[in-house]
């Protein structure tokens, strides 16, 4: 069952009136362009029901998308998922934990798919698990200039659940620590919840 983001009402009556007037003005091809818009729209708010199985040592995706970066460092690990104005844009919990901190950073607007978006306005979602803090950062890009975070410090999570969403296409990192295997790598798709990106080893 796909459900639907609320946030999306606006912008989905904004592009039905505007679609209607320009019809009733006789500016049918302006008019049928809205009405694309509007259908994707209500493709770009949806938000799908997901089966969420799930064991301690692994760790979910937070986001759908493409990723960029899967690396291992002494350290942690960091992936980075490139969200397309394509892809589901609701960002699940990559693991169960408590809500720590969560803060602002960065200044910017630059392609998300770009390595140097990493300066780009951000919020980062840190997450008190069984293995240590793990951060989920929501990075805008050059048209998504709006994070919506939807957990509060303090607050207890479960791997898959909502925690925020960014509009309109983005990236989504998560750092994690200690020593990992990573199943994924650059160029694998993945989604929210449901992919599993790797195991912890120590």
């Amino acid at each position: 069952m796909s459900n639907f983001r609320p946030e999306g009402r606006p912008f989905i009556w904004g592009a039905f009136v505007l679609g209607f007037l320009t019809g009733w003005m006789g500016w049918h091809a302006l008019s049928t362009l809205f009405f694309i818009v509007l259908l994707w729209l209500v493709v770009f708010f949806r938000d799908p029901d997901r089966e969420i199985v799930f064991s301690p040592e692994y760790v979910l995706s937070p986001a759908d998308g493409k990723v960029m970066v899967a690396e291992k460092s002494p350290d942690g690990a960091h992936v980075s998922i490139f969200m397309s104005i394509f892809d589901c844009h609701v960002n699940r919990a990559p693991h169960t934990g408590v809500i720590r901190r969560i803060y602002r950073g960065g200044k910017g607007y630059k392609a998300a798919f770009k390595g140097d978006s990493d300066t780009n306005v951000s919020n980062t979602i840190e997450i008190e698990t069984v293995h240590g803090i793990m951060k989920v950062v929501q990075i805008t890009g050059l048209i998504a200039r709006r994070i919506l975070c939807w957990v509060r410090e303090g607050e207890r999570v479960e791997a898959g659940d909502r925690i925020g969403m960014i509009m309109f296409g983005s990236r989504v990192d998560l750092y994690l620590p200690g020593e990992w295997e990573l199943f994924v790598r650059k160029g694998m798709r993945v989604k929210a919840g449901e992919s599993i990106l790797g195991r912890r080893l120590s």
